[in-house]
């Protein structure tokens, strides 16, 4: 049987639950995780599209790869961010609740809207993030434990370069056979992103400990720092700091 998300859980049996992960991720799983995790995070092309960095507004990229809680906490170290707001993207403004998305039925995504300086790293480099450490864009619906089209892979772009960088990048990535299996990231449009609840933001710095966090999210945070450490900062931008 496939794990729960924890959040998912009433809060008096979570406890219960992330005991036995706990134990599981001991005893058996953490080997295997560890394992894939560096498959995942082998060393990956930089983009030969790209913008350039210069000067200008803050920009904001929008982003799903499974729950929110890891590609909140990946992020959060990349130099150039500005803020990281965990929420939900692909569905109606109404119904944009943890508790309704998690249904899966109502087309949103779990995702994340970053906010970076463009004179220290580029679109294309955070989209190198995405698809090296912070997912794995060869899994349909699902990342993980979690299972759902709430868990899916796709970016969302805000205009057209956007859009032409991240299609220009799968197909660079597919060409090199960086991923034994197909990309499955969807790439489509923005029309929205809605944050989610107080208690989901920066979920990751404010419980390192919990299993769920030290199984699924903490290695992608170890690769960002072992692969990509020009782009890797030790302390974190938080939403929490940037109110």
């Amino acid at each position: 049987m496939t794990p729960t998300h924890p959040a998912l859980i009433p809060w008096r049996s979570r406890a219960a639950w992330c005991a036995l992960l706990a134990a599981l991720a001991t005893a058996c799983a953490w080997g295997v995780h560890t394992v894939r995790a560096a498959e995942l995070g082998a060393p990956f092309p930089p983009p030969t599209l790209d913008n350039p960095k210069a000067a200008g507004p803050l920009q904001t990229a929008v982003l799903s790869g499974g729950c929110f809680w890891g590609m909140q906490g990946v992020f959060e170290h990349v130099r150039g961010v500005r803020r990281v707001w965990a929420g939900y993207s692909g569905g109606r403004a109404g119904t944009a609740q943890y508790e309704l998305v998690s249904t899966g039925t109502t087309g949103h995504a779990e995702s994340v809207q970053i906010i970076f300086d463009p004179s220290e790293v580029s679109y294309g480099e955070i989209l190198r993030v995405f698809f090296s450490v912070a997912h794995d864009p060869t899994e349909l619906n699902r990342q993980g434990p979690d299972v759902g089209t709430q868990y899916r892979s796709e970016i969302f772009y805000a205009d057209a370069m956007q859009r032409r960088i991240a299609l220009a990048y799968i197909a660079q990535l597919q060409r090199a056979h960086v991923f034994s299996d197909p990309i499955v990231t969807r790439v489509d449009p923005l029309t929205g992103f809605y944050r989610a609840e107080e208690y989901h933001q920066d979920y990751l710095v404010h419980h390192p400990d919990q299993p769920y966090i030290v199984y699924n999210d903490l290695p992608k945070l170890a690769n960002l720092r072992r692969l990509l450490p020009a782009m890797y900062r030790s302390q974190p931008v938080l939403v929490a700091a940037n109110r």
